[in-house]
C-alpha cells in the first residue's frame, strides 16, 4: 500500500551529492532527478532543499590554504551555487521540467509578513509546474545568521508549505538504536509523536560534509512530525530511494505525524529566534499548558515579565528553573502584562490558538 503523499520536500544532504574524494557526484544528481520526475508523472508537488554548493565550488577553483572557513566556504558556496543550480537545471530539462533557484537566509523567517511573501513565491512555482530548488544562501549567512543545517531550513519550509511529508536523504539507512558501525544496532522504523529521548541512544557525531548530525536531524523531524507532517529519514544512496520510501519497500525511519495544525501555529512553532521578549510562569500554569486539555496563558500564572514586547510579538515561554516550553503570539504589550501580573479574571496574555508547546524530545 503506497502512501498517499501529495505535497512533498526532498532534502538531500551534503553527504548523498559528494564523492568521498569532496567533489560532487553528478551520477547521483541525475539517478535522484529521474526519481522525482517520476514523483511529478504522478501528479506529486516536489520541493527540493539540496545541499551541495560548497562541493559544487570544489570542483571549480582551489580555495587557499591560509583562507579561514567563513571566507572559504563563501566563495566556495558563491561558485559553487551556480553550477550547482545549473547542474539540476540541465538534468530536469533533459524530462521536460523546468525548476527555480531559491535561496534563502534565517532572516527570511523573522516575521509574519515576510514569512507570507516567501510562502507566495513557492505557491506560484507549484502554480506552474516549477520544481524549487532551495537552499542556504552560505555566501551572506555566516555565523548566527546560519540555520543550523539543511534540515532545519527543510523543516521551516514543510511547515511554511503544509507539506503531507518531509524526506531527508542521507547517507545512513536511518535513525539507528545504537552506533550504525555495530553490527547489532538496527534501524528505529517507527517513531511516535509522543516519543522522547533521543540524546540516549543517537550518535552526536557530524557527518563529514554536512553541519549537522544525526541528533539534529532526530530533533528536527520530531518536531515537524508534531506539526502534523510525516517525515522519513532515508539512504539518499540506495537505489529508487524516492519511490521505495513511498511504496514501504525499503528500511527507513519514519516520524509518524499528529494531527495537523493551522498555518499560524506552523509559523510560530519555528519563531523561537524572533522572540522581543519572554515570560516566567509557575508550576501550576506549566502544567495547565502541558496538559491534554487547551489551555490559554493566563497572567494569574506568570511569575516574571523578561524584556519587552508589544501586542502581536512572538514571546517565549519559560518556566520557573528558565527552561523554554513553547512560544506564542502576546495578545498585549509588556506594560499591560506587567499590571496585570499574578491577577484573577484577566484576559490571556498568550491565547491557546497562538501558542506552541516543545515537545520533550530530549
Amino acid at each position: 500500500m503506497a502512501l498517499s503523499y501529495r505535497r512533498i520536500i526532498v532534502k538531500i544532504g551534503s553527504n548523498v551529492l559528494t564523492q568521498e574524494n569532496g567533489m560532487p557526484d553528478t551520477a547521483r544528481m541525475q539517478h535522484l532527478v529521474e526519481q522525482i520526475t517520476q514523483l511529478k508523472k504522478q501528479g506529486k508537488e516536489v520541493i527540493v532543499v539540496s545541499s551541495g554548493a560548497v562541493a559544487s565550488g570544489r570542483s571549480l577553483i582551489k580555495v587557499s590554504e591560509k583562507a579561514d572557513a567563513v571566507t572559504s566556504r563563501q566563495l566556495l558556496a558563491a561558485v559553487g551555487q551556480v553550477k550547482l543550480i545549473n547542474t539540476y537545471s540541465e538534468l530536469f530539462s533533459q524530462h521536460e521540467l523546468v525548476c527555480a533557484q531559491v535561496l534563502v537566509t534565517k532572516e527570511d523567517f523573522r516575521d509574519r509578513q515576510h514569512y507570507l511573501n516567501m510562502k507566495n513565491c513557492f505557491q506560484v512555482l507549484l502554480q506552474n509546474n516549477v520544481i524549487p530548488i532551495v537552499n542556504e544562501n552560505d555566501v551572506i549567512s555566516v555565523t548566527e545568521l546560519m540555520f543550523t543545517d539543511n534540515d532545519e531550513l527543510a523543516g521551516l519550509i514543510a511547515s511554511m508549505l503544509n507539506a503531507d511529508a518531509l524526506i531527508i536523504l542521507s547517507n545512513v539507512n536511518g535513525i539507528y538504536n545504537g552506533d550504525p558501525k555495530n553490527p547489532e544496532s538496527q534501524v528505529i522504523t517507527e517513531v511516535k509523536p509522543e516519543a522522547t529521548g533521543f540524546g540516549a541512544f543517537v550518535t552526536a557525531q557530524r557527518s563529514q560534509f554536512g553541519r549537522g548530525g544525526m541528533l539534529t536531524k532526530s530533533h528536527m523531524a520530531h518536531k515537524v512530525a508534531q506539526l502534523g507532517i510525516a517525515v522519513h529519514i532515508a539512504n539518499g544512496k540506495t537505489e529508487d530511494i524516492l519511490p521505495k520510501v513511498l511504496r514501504e519497500e525499503v528500511v527507513n525511519t519514519r516520524f509518524l505525524p499528529s494531527k495537523t495544525t493551522s498555518g499560524r501555529k506552523k509559523w510560530i512553532a519555528h519563531s523561537e529566534n524572533y522572540a522581543k521578549g519572554a515570560v516566567q510562569m509557575n508550576a501550576g500554569a506549566k502544567a495547565a499548558l502541558t496538559s491534554a486539555k487547551a489551555t490559554s496563558l493566563l497572567p494569574i500564572g506568570i511569575i516574571k515579565i523578561l524584556g519587552e514586547f508589544q501586542k502581536g510579538d512572538i514571546i517565549k515561554l519559560l518556566d520557573e528553573n528558565q527552561k523554554l516550553i513553547g512560544q506564542g503570539i502576546a495578545e498585549y504589550g509588556s506594560e499591560k502584562a506587567h499590571e496585570r501580573l499574578g491577577q484573577q479574571n484577566q484576559k490571556p496574555l498568550v491565547h491557546y490558538d497562538y501558542l506552541f508547546l516543545n515537545a520533550e524530545i530530549g
